[in-house]
């Protein structure tokens, strides 16, 4: 008889052969993975008493906690669906998501509860909102006088099938309303052994929760990690300072986060120069940084960088940056640049880079099209959104939006959003392009780039820059280096300063704030040059 995928499997495979290590440590409270596991049983009990069933929506509004990660085996030993909310959106769009899902209980933390507070009597199906960490002023119930009250020693489960759903996440909804992609347990489980093969994860591996467990690149974590039977460090507040903290405190092994996270880490380590003894492995997502940026990292970080490409519609990763046997002649500039790029494809996953015909692009490393992919990790769809669904995937190739080129190697490189594309007298112009090229000048922190109209060309970059901690440099510096760095017609023609760049939770800018900021000053930002 077949086992089902089922993601339930891989704690019971942790209490089994590692029930008595150190598991969990969050804030001062450590758990071993026998008492996680008597935590998730008194969860599916407590949810089980409340009337929860098989395929109910369980939403979570959490920072990385103990109760955040216990939440998912929780939910999953009743064969209930996860839905994790981010926790950097309004209460606008709380109120869509939790009605749209038609999630029928709420668990937030008390630090994000009042996010929650302005819509919970506007909420359509939630009959229960349960609070992490409550104070005595918030009206509703506390989870660990609640969790008290129930069995920790057993739990009769549902019976579970491998195409289930387990989570519905939401997209950003960047566009219009958050989209929710349904991800079943199969998905999940073989997400969760080809990423544990390529990123090399071991028992003996000390995993610190930077990214949000909601995200992209995040939520993974609870399956791979505790499959193999890491130790995970929950970090409720992520800062540079406790980052580096947690890493000396625990001796961190490998960390995901994105770019601009480990930037903040970079700058701080120039200030501080924090020592760690141990090997440190440190998975990004998100766009391409310079090859400049991963020498740094590896140079003076010491630690060994790892590019990943993904999406929450694919579970979300398909192609990974690692440099293969046949490629380890090349010099460390060449790495550098390879290590840059999303990479080449993870097992089981087909990914694949096409024009407007659907013919793969030559490659070349110059001609662009959009990647596509098939894989065991393609979403079942988006709830409630048969349209959407069959606009993205469409026979049986899921088509990401992401525009990119392939080099002779193989390896996928992601040169913007289909949104993002400049075009410029006829030329494509990638925006990562010219922001790589910015984040070599000394004096500028983070760079993001988008086009603007230009009566001559039709549209040309403009960039929003912050500079570091005590430098001044005038705009036409600025457009000056990028005309030395690139082509001309890559070159930025507007340069606007700015103290932050608006970002995601995981920390990716959002481009789409920027030109939303740039419409409503429209003639007041920068200055176009020919």
């Amino acid at each position: 008889m077949n086992v089902p995928l089922v993601l339930t499997e891989f704690l019971d495979r942790a209490v089994k052969l590692y029930g008595n290590k150190k598991a969990v440590y969050c804030d001062e409270r450590v758990f071993t993975y026998e008492n996680l596991a008597g935590r998730v049983n008194q969860l599916s009990n407590g949810l089980r008493d409340l009337g929860v069933e098989k395929g109910d929506r369980v939403a979570y509004l959490a920072p990385n906690t103990v109760e955040m990660l216990e939440g998912f085996y929780g939910i999953f030993q009743l064969g209930s669906v996860m839905v994790p909310l981010n926790s950097r959106l309004t209460p606008q769009d709380y109120l869509f998501i939790l009605n749209h899902s038609e999630s029928k209980l709420l668990f937030v933390d008390q630090d994000l509860y009042h996010l929650i507070a302005p819509i919970k009597d506007k909420l359509a199906t939630v009959e229960q909102i349960i609070v992490h960490y409550k104070d005595h002023e918030t009206p509703e119930t506390d989870y660990e006088q609640w969790l008290a009250g129930f069995n920790a020693s057993s739990f009769d489960r549902e019976e579970l099938d491998e195409n289930d759903v387990s989570s519905l996440l939401y997209t950003s909804g960047t566009t219009g309303n958050p989209k929710g992609v349904m991800l079943t347990h199969r998905n999940n489980y073989l997400h969760a052994l080809c990423t544990m093969h390529h990123l090399r994860v071991r028992d003996c591996d000390v995993y610190l929760h930077v990214l949000p467990m909601f995200h992209v690149n995040g939520w993974g974590a609870p399956f791979y990690y505790t499959a193999n039977g890491a130790t995970h460090i929950c970090l409720k507040k992520v800062t540079p300072e406790s980052i580096f903290k947690a890493m000396e405190e625990h001796k961190v092994s490998v960390l995901h986060m994105a770019p601009t996270v480990l930037n903040a880490l970079l700058q701080y380590y120039e200030k501080n120069k924090p020592k760690l003894e141990q090997d440190v492995r440190v998975v990004i997502a998100g766009s391409a940084p310079p090859p400049a940026f991963v020498t740094r990292v590896e140079k003076e970080l010491g630690w060994e960088f790892i590019q990943v490409y993904g999406m929450t519609e694919t579970t979300p990763l398909s192609l990974v940056s690692t440099i293969r046997s046949e490629l380890q002649h090349l010099s460390p500039e060449e790495k550098s640049r390879i290590k840059a790029k999303a990479g080449y494809p993870m097992i089981g996953c087909d990914v694949r880079v096409v024009n407007e015909y659907g013919e793969e692009v030559t490659r070349n490393g110059k001609e662009i099209g959009e990647v596509i992919t098939r894989s065991h990790g393609v979403m079942k769809g988006y709830w409630k959104n048969p349209e959407e669904t069959m606009e993205t995937i469409r026979n049986g190739w899921l088509h990401t939006g992401d525009m990119g080129t392939v080099d002779e190697y193989g390896h996928i490189d992601i040169v913007d959003r289909m949104k993002d594309i400049i075009i410029s007298g006829g030329e494509n112009i990638s925006s990562i392009e010219v922001e790589g090229a910015l984040y070599e000048h000394p004096d500028i922190l983070e760079a993001a780039v988008i086009a603007v109209p230009h009566e001559k060309w039709g549209e040309t970059p403009h960039a929003f820059v912050v500079l570091r901690e005590n430098r001044q440099v005038s705009e036409q510096e600025i457009i000056a280096f990028s005309r030395e760095k690139l082509a001309h017609f890559k070159a930025v023609t507007g340069v606007t300063f700015v103290n932050e760049l608006p970002k995601t939770a995981s920390g990716k800018i959002q481009k789409v704030h920027l030109r939303n900021d740039y419409w409503e000053t429209k003639g007041k930002v920068g200055r176009f040059v020919n």
